[in-house]
């Protein structure tokens, strides 16, 4: 298993678009209907500060992943906005959950 956090702030006046992005990405991963992928994003009391979690079961699930085009899409948009903080990408590991991730 592969998890992956991801934190970056865009700038003001992206934040809507960059919302939009992710949700079209997220459909497009719902869409592949592949159990061994799991993804959340969230936004931060700031309204531009995102947090993204990737949960893959296996390398060939994270890489189907990376290929959506509308993923690759969001990635060119959100870096080209003039972000306000970088990227910052952390591989992460369960410690305990309350539910089971991948059956």
């Amino acid at each position: 298993m592969k998890i992956v956090k991801v934190t970056y702030t865009v700038n003001a006046d992206f934040s809507d678009k960059n919302q939009q992005n992710v949700k079209e990405f997220v459909k497009d991963i719902e869409a592949l209907n592949n159990p061994a992928i799991r993804y959340i994003s969230y936004l931060g009391s700031d309204g531009k500060t995102f947090t993204h979690i990737a949960t893959f079961d296996n390398d060939e699930a994270q890489k189907e992943f990376l290929e959506l085009p509308s993923f690759k899409s969001f990635q060119q948009q959100r870096n080209g906005s003039g972000l306000e903080a970088p990227e910052n990408l952390e591989m992460i590991t369960i410690v305990a959950a309350s539910y089971k991730i991948f059956g």
